[in-house]
């Protein structure tokens, strides 16, 4: 099994000039690194609009201050909300854009997508940023139908970083035949979390039982997955609770979510999930993971004008590049830093 974390050999390296903030963009005007990350960044944002547009999916602007976050504070929540106050008004920097990418799909009946900020109230580390990229999209369509679009996406950005990129890539990676890999051989799998769970022996350092029936895979899980079955391994139907509300139930279990994430990389880099097609499930949900309605109304007047089943994804842009460049520390990726309670120029 091809490890396509391992770094081989390489003559770019990154700095590691986040280690301090105040002189990182110094760093970054004179090094290679970041030169690097400028061309690919625009493979990565020009490969994504060619692959929606050629699949009739539509990009949508869309504002980053929301009242109604997708990581509320309940059960399933996977990160902390960034609360603002513009003008006096109380106010979120999304996390997300999927509620308004659902609502984009119900204005003209076909997917959207958007590649933008997003913003979590955690500390930075290896495995996470203040403030990241996110490529998402919604279509139309079960489970089903967005793993298979997640898998010709991430098939089709290999394709294209090796063609566009292929010696930049081989300088920093080592080599690229991790991307020929991706875009040339089946290699992704599935397994169910319970069929995760019982492989791992529901080992507390592998698998995490905040309580019962909400359990969640830790990062060192994540690894011994991809360890043992190999990258692009999918994980599907969580604990509902260990989940956000919006997953759809599995038919006819309220504890099983349609939803998957894919593990590649430094672990979990894509999410996706059906979304509630009925406002009777959605209010339950809602019920379950103690989250205020009232929060919501909105999303459920939504489907009850415009009944849709729709499904989406996202993918962090920066451990997707952490992939490609066979590096474990996502702080060597954005060209400027955002760490949250710092003021960091420019």
């Amino acid at each position: 099994m091809t490890d396509l974390v391992t770094v081989t050999t390489s003559t770019v390296s990154p700095p590691r000039s986040w280690a301090d903030a105040r002189t990182h963009y110094e760093v970054a005007l004179k090094h290679p690194w970041y030169r690097a990350m400028v061309e690919l960044n625009d493979v990565f944002h020009t490969s994504t609009v060619d692959f929606w547009r050629a699949r009739g999916v539509k990009s949508v602007y869309l504002p980053i201050t929301t009242g109604s976050i997708s990581s509320p504070m309940g059960r399933g929540s996977d990160s902390t909300p960034v609360r603002v106050t513009v003008e006096g008004v109380e106010t979120y920097l999304a996390d997300s854009m999927q509620f308004l990418l659902e609502y984009g799909c119900r204005l003209w009946g076909g997917g959207c997508y958007y590649v933008m900020p997003s913003f979590r109230g955690e500390a930075a580390d290896a495995r996470h940023l203040c403030q990241f990229f996110h490529s998402e999209a919604e279509i139309v369509g079960d489970l089903g139908d967005v793993m298979n679009v997640v898998q010709d996406y991430l098939r089709h950005l290999a394709a294209d970083f090796l063609e566009r990129s292929g010696d930049l890539v081989a300088s920093v990676a080592g080599d690229t035949g991790h991307l020929k890999e991706l875009s040339q051989a089946d290699v992704f799998r599935q397994m169910t979390f319970h069929e995760a769970a019982t492989a791992l022996g529901h080992d507390p350092a592998y698998v995490q039982e905040k309580q019962p029936g909400i359990r969640t895979l830790t990062n060192a899980g994540e690894r011994e997955l991809m360890s043992r079955f190999g990258q692009f391994t999918w994980v599907t139907h969580y604990d509902h609770l260990a989940v956000p509300f919006y997953q759809a139930f599995e038919s006819g279990d309220e504890s099983v979510a349609r939803n998957g994430d894919l593990l590649f990389g430094i672990g979990e880099s894509v999410g996706c999930g059906e979304r509630h097609a009925q406002t009777s499930t959605l209010r339950r949900a809602l019920e379950l993971h103690e989250v205020c309605e009232d929060d919501y109304d909105w999303y459920l007047r939504m489907r009850e004008m415009v009944p849709l089943r729709t499904s989406g994804f996202g993918m962090g842009v920066e451990r997707f590049m952490l992939w490609v460049l066979r590096r474990d520390d996502i702080r060597d990726i954005p060209l400027l830093l955002r760490f949250n309670g710092q003021q960091i120029d420019p």
